[in-house]
């Protein structure tokens, strides 16, 4: 079955040679490698999936670094553990690529996913919105739209993994001006790549119209704006029988009333 495509991964691979600013991966390394030192557990076959290698490269020592292409360069169980590094957001086909992460996990392996979602650059795209349909009468694509965080978690379980597990952080940097936001998401990689964009420069009078409203919105009392990140973790295993398993329905063995020391009052029809 096809998906309607999202991303124009020519520009897209554009975008990310030209990246001269990771900041974002360095906090979502930070935050890989704050759950894994929670597992108790040594991995030996680890794949990290990603746009831009370079933050990653050194995380795990042996680890494999490979680019988030629509199909990935991994084979049926060849991994205990999988990390999809910030490419999520810019999947054309996200279920697959989750899907896809699941398959190559051995028993037990784990999945972590981080990758941008919920309200990230909400005032951005509020702004643009708002200048465009002043200035041309219309809307283009111009900012990635944001899967919310229950969407996110909704992949774990169409890939069949056990124990999911969605959250999110928020962070939040403030900017000298929505010019320079929009700079720095140049040099991130993070510049319009999507497929139905308009392929000349956005016009200047829709830029500082932007800004002006951005600022009028949002800016702060030192003159600076603020802008919203929101990272999405998603983490979940590959089944296997040493797992937790829920209780069948019915075969507790003691009534909750019991265990609580309470008086059970039966409902009325």
């Amino acid at each position: 079955m096809s998906h309607p495509l999202l991303t124009d991964r020519t520009a897209l691979l554009r975008n990310r040679a030209r990246a001269s600013q990771t900041f974002l991966h360095d906090i979502a390394r930070a935050e890989v490698e704050d759950r894994l030192a929670m597992v108790n557990r040594a991995f030996t076959a680890p794949v990290i999936v990603t746009g831009m290698a370079a933050p990653w490269q050194d995380m795990i020592p042996g680890a494999r670094v490979i680019a988030d292409d629509d199909t990935l360069d991994v084979t049926q169980g060849c991994a205990d553990l999988v990390i999809h590094a910030m490419g999520l957001h810019w999947a054309n086909d996200p279920v697959g690529q989750v899907i896809q992460c699941a398959r190559a996990l051995r028993p037990d392996g784990m999945f972590l996913g981080l990758a941008l979602g919920g309200q990230t650059l909400h005032e951005l795209r509020a702004a643009v919105a708002t200048a465009e349909t002043e200035i041309t009468g219309g809307l283009s694509p111009r900012v990635l739209p944001m899967a919310d965080i229950r969407d996110m978690g909704a992949l774990l379980q169409r890939a069949g993994l056990a124990l999911p597990v969605a959250d999110s952080a928020r962070i939040n940097v403030t900017y000298a001006s929505p010019l320079h936001l929009m700079r720095d998401l140049r040099a991130m990689g993070e510049g319009n790549a999507m497929l139905a964009r308009l392929r000349h420069p956005t016009r200047r009078a829709i830029l500082l119209r932007a800004a002006a409203i951005y600022t009028d919105l949002h800016g702060t009392p030192d003159g600076r704006i603020p802008a919203t990140f929101d990272l999405v973790t998603l983490t979940g295993w590959a089944p296997d029988a040493s797992q937790p398993q829920p209780l069948r329905p019915g075969s507790a063995a003691k009534r909750l009333a019991e265990a609580l020391q309470a008086t059970e009052t039966p409902l009325q029809d």
